[in-house]
């Protein structure tokens, strides 16, 4: 997942969040506005009965409860405007049904406060708002009514902006625990799908070298075997031949029991015990009967080295080894391994013909070199490779 990709998904969640955050008040202001309705329209009726404001005034109040409900997508417009209107729906409202005008306003004002909260987030939006509204509510309380009414009023407006307004800071907080809660997991979630997607990715990556290493080098292995006792056999010398057969059967085992290895490491992921220096000698060994190709080799390996780290080495000089003999066409190698400033150094330096640094990881079928790159990497190492008409040259350095 690119960057472009987790912000837009951290955006949404962030949306998501504030949504939920505003809309779950919905249902509780939905039911609050009509007990008010029913309220105001029954003290208006026993007042003095106004049939034709009556039906207006239940028509606002049901855009009123509209309006809450569509709260998430209207402040995405724009939430200034979003209160402005809801605002003059409740003082319109009131001019309706001068007889219901105190439950009106002492009803929904401190209602439409509480959800600033949430809307402005900013404490000084809030309080500007809510100044605002209580202005309007003297000015239309002595508009309607009367300078004693507003005495009344104004007392039971403040109580219930604070009660409201406490109840609103509460509710509000708790929504807000419960939808960091649900970001959390969200993340998590989020989290634990791109762990797996990386273990996956590791996996396929390590079982192709694994097979590449094993099973492939093997074959390879036993076809040059094969095309050498061939050619013995085509010139007459049968003992030679023969003593290839051997070394063709050995090298057979040693497939066999290396893709065990590997079955088994995909099972346990155990790493196989054995002794560094005996192992090179004998791959060279093999690949030197198997090629004919002359090998100088330097051998100076007295710190010890973990068992995983000299698999991939291992499997590292294999590869290369197997590369000289299919690509470079060389009769000459040279291997050092040795002990350098406290860490592993083995160069492998052939006089083939070389080829095109370049190319490495582009060709389709061939991914010897960047089996070698992925387990150096593995073991903390650095791999160079050099390659001219004179020959090629790969380096290992592994920190002990």
């Amino acid at each position: 997942m690119n960057e472009t990709t987790e912000r837009s998904s951290f955006l949404q969640m962030s949306q998501d969040a504030e949504d939920d955050r505003i809309a779950s008040s919905r249902l509780p202001i939905a039911l609050w506005i009509i007990l008010v309705t029913i309220v105001t329209v029954a003290m208006q009726t026993l007042l003095g009965p106004l049939l034709v404001p009556s039906l207006f005034f239940v028509g606002l109040m049901a855009a009123h409860i509209q309006l809450y409900w569509r709260v998430s997508r209207l402040i995405q417009v724009s939430r200034v405007l979003y209160l402005f209107l809801q605002a003059g729906l409740i003082f319109g409202s009131a001019a309706l049904m001068p007889d219901g005008l105190p439950v009106i306003l002492i009803g929904l004002i401190p209602v439409l406060i509480g959800q600033t909260v949430a809307i402005l987030f900013e404490p000084k939006k809030v309080v500007f708002f809510a100044f605002f509204l209580y202005f309007l509510f003297c000015l239309v309380t002595l508009w309607i009514k009367d300078a004693k009414d507003l005495a009344l009023f104004i007392p039971l407006l403040f109580l219930m902006i604070v009660v409201v307004m406490a109840y609103a800071l509460l509710y509000y907080r708790q929504v807000n625990a419960r939808v960091r809660t649900q970001t959390f997991l969200r993340d998590l979630e989020l989290t634990h799908q791109k762990v797996e997607e990386l273990t996956l990715a590791n996996e396929r990556q390590r079982m192709a070298r694994d097979l590449h290493d094993t099973l492939a080098q093997g074959q390879a292995g036993l076809i040059m075997q094969l095309e050498a006792m061939d050619a013995y056999l085509s010139r007459g010398n049968i003992q030679r031949a023969h003593e290839i057969v051997l070394t063709s059967m050995g090298q057979a085992r040693q497939t066999l029991g290396d893709a065990r290895k590997a079955i088994d490491d995909l099972r346990t992921r155990a790493t196989p015990v054995f002794d560094f220096n005996e192992a090179v000698q004998d791959q060279l060994q093999r690949f030197r009967i198997a090629t004919g190709v002359q090998i100088q080799l330097e051998l100076q390996v007295r710190s010890a080295l973990t068992g995983f780290t000299m698999e991939h080495v291992l499997h590292i000089l294999s590869e290369t080894l197997m590369n000289v003999a299919r690509h470079a066409h060389a009769d000459q190698v040279h291997i050092s391994i040795i002990e350098i400033s406290g860490s592993l150094q083995m160069v492998i330096k052939d006089n083939g013909r070389g080829f095109n640094t370049a190319t490495i990881g582009k060709k389709t079928g061939h991914y010897g070199l960047i089996g070698i790159y992925e387990r150096a990497r593995l073991i903390g190492g650095q791999i160079q490779v050099e390659s001219s008409d004179a020959g090629t040259c790969i380096t290992l350095s592994i920190p002990f």
